[in-house]
């Protein structure tokens, strides 16, 4: 199984945050944001954004007389102690203000060893979570989270995981024809949110976007009611734009 390796918008906004880190790092004592510009080779439009990112997230922190140093959430994730546990707590505090940001649940989810896999996710009574009322390693075909998988893969690996689970319907929504469904994962855009709509449960729409690290297949993902679909694309579009802390967490 090969990756298909598109560019998506949080990769590069990963990719620029940690050329910044690597900057950091480099500079025990401190260094300007000119600086970092210079070391970055990023421009100083595009820098500042980048470094309150950095900031919100803990990864750096800004000393007294305005230089940035490496923060604390740096500091645990490059531990080698505890490190997993850090990343799961890490990731869980993003997705929660992701979660209050958005209005909505939000998912992270990964394509491990030829199946799906919803690894964490963060919901409020607000904003619940879906119920997986039939497991998400066999609906990969009729979820936002499934599809937003599969388009990660090469044609061979999607005929691959269609070949091990069959697409049932799942609602008078849910597309049964491989043909059709590789059709679309084929000329879906990777910077264009993957959406469900009611494909997967009557009365729940959902939206995916890629936070593909390294060799690793992944997708971050939200879900709402049906009464709020009006909802759905710009939370979607919301949620793509704040993608890169999360992958940002995975690459470090």
């Amino acid at each position: 199984m090969a990756l298909q390796h598109k560019p998506t918008a949080p990769r590069h906004s990963a990719q620029d945050a940690l050329r910044v880190l690597e900057t950091v790092t480099r500079h025990t004592s401190g260094v300007t944001a000119a600086e970092l510009g210079r070391g970055s080779g990023l421009d100083l439009e595009r820098l500042p954004a980048l470094l309150r990112m950095l900031r919100r997230e803990g990864y750096v922190e800004q000393t007294a007389d305005g230089a940035y140093v490496t923060g604390e959430a740096l500091a645990r994730l490059g531990s080698t102690d505890g490190r997993e546990q850090a990343v799961r707590d890490k990731l869980q505090r993003t997705l929660d203000r992701l979660r209050d940001s958005v209005g909505a649940a939000v998912y992270i989810s990964r394509y491990v060893d030829g199946e799906v896999s919803v690894t964490q996710y963060a919901d409020s009574p607000a904003t619940p979570k879906v119920n997986e009322w039939v497991d998400f390693k066999v609906s990969a075909h009729a979820t936002a989270v499934g599809k937003s998988l599969l388009t990660q893969l090469d044609h061979a690996g999607r005929r691959d995981h269609l070949a091990r689970h069959r697409m049932a319907r799942l609602t008078s929504r849910t597309i049964t024809s491989d043909k059709l469904l590789l059709s679309r994962l084929e000329s879906q855009p990777p910077t264009v949110p993957v959406l469900d709509l009611q494909e997967y449960a009557v009365g729940t729409v959902c939206a995916a976007v890629p936070i593909t690290a390294g060799a690793s297949v992944g997708c971050l993902a939200l879900s709402l009611p049906v009464e709020h679909a009006h909802r759905l694309r710009e939370a979607a579009d919301e949620l793509n734009r704040n993608a890169a802390p999360v992958l940002l967490s995975l690459t470090i």
